[in-house]
């Protein structure tokens, strides 16, 4: 997934499409083990594709967490 398509998610679907990315990576590391995995760069693509969204999810946290801490202090 491109960081573009990830920021117009919404929260829910962050980390349903999170959750969904992770099973993806459990099920090839699975296949790897088997040695049923035929295309080895999907393990790389979809360990970038989780590490994209987690950046997503942490923007969205320091920037909710940006505006309620400022103007505090005199």
């Amino acid at each position: 997934m491109d960081i573009s398509k990830a920021r117009e998610l919404s929260d829910q679907e962050l980390l349903a499409e999170l959750a969904t990315a992770r099973r993806q990576l459990y099920d090839l590391r699975f296949q790897l083990a088997t040695r049923q995995l035929s295309d080895y760069s999907q393990i790389a693509q979809t360990r970038r594709s989780i590490a994209r969204l987690l950046t997503v999810q942490t923007e969205r946290e320091l920037g909710a967490g940006a505006g309620a801490g400022r103007g505090g202090r005199s």
